[in-house]
C-alpha cells in the first residue's frame, strides 16, 4: 500500500479528515501533506487538519471538521450536540466545541471555543467525539426554553440516545409525566 492510499484509507474512515497526526505513523506529514495539497489531492482547513479533496459530504461534516480543528481533546458541546442529533429544534449558529486544553491556534468564525467543564461526560457519534446527549440536554438548561429540553429528552429516549437510567434522571429533573 501506498503513502497516498493510507492516507486515503484513513480520510475516508474520518469525514475525509486527515491530521498531520494521522500521517506521522504513515509518512512525513510536512513534506507529503503540504505536497498532495498543491497537486490538489487535499485541501487544507486549518494548522495540521486536511480534507480529502475527493470526498462526498455528510450531515456530521462541520462537527468533525470543528473538533479536529481544535484538537485532540476536543468534543462537540451543549446546543450543538443537540443540533448534530436534530433535538430541541435548535440550529445554533455556530458550533460550540469545548476542550479542557488552553488553544492559542485561530480558528474560523463558525466554531465558538468553550472551556470543558470537569466531569462532562463524553460520547463518539458516528465517529465525531462530543458531550453525551443527556449531558448536553442538562447543560443548555436555562438558555433554552424548558418545552424544547422535553421534546428533546423525549425525543432521545425514543430514538435511543440516552439510555433508560439517564431518561429516568432526565425525566425528574424536568418534571416529564409518561403522557407527555
Amino acid at each position: 500500500m501506498t503513502h497516498w492510499e493510507a492516507i486515503n484509507e484513513i480520510g475516508l474512515d474520518n469525514y475525509g479528515i486527515v491530521t498531520t497526526d494521522d500521517a506521522k505513523s504513515i509518512c512525513n506529514p510536512s513534506i507529503e501533506l503540504p505536497r498532495w495539497t498543491k497537486t490538489g489531492r487535499l485541501e487544507n482547513l486549518g494548522r495540521g487538519v486536511y480534507r480529502l479533496s475527493q470526498y462526498t459530504p455528510s450531515e456530521y461534516d462541520q462537527y468533525a471538521v470543528a473538533v479536529a480543528l481544535v484538537g485532540k481533546e476536543a468534543i462537540v458541546y451543549g446546543v450543538s450536540v443537540l443540533a448534530m442529533h436534530n433535538l430541541a429544534l435548535v440550529n445554533p449558529p455556530k458550533i460550540y466545541v469545548a476542550t479542557g486544553t488552553r488553544r492559542r491556534r485561530q480558528l474560523p468564525q463558525w466554531i465558538e471555543l468553550v472551556r470543558l467543564p470537569k466531569g462532562t461526560k463524553r460520547d463518539d457519534f458516528n465517529g465525531v467525539r462530543s458531550q453525551s446527549v443527556a449531558d448536553a440536554i442538562r447543560t443548555c438548561k436555562g438558555s433554552l426554553m424548558r418545552e424544547r429540553l422535553v421534546s428533546a429528552v423525549i425525543d432521545a429516549k425514543r430514538r435511543g440516545l440516552i439510555d433508560h437510567h439517564e431518561a429516568q434522571e432526565l425525566e425528574k429533573e424536568f418534571v416529564i409525566h409518561e403522557n407527555a
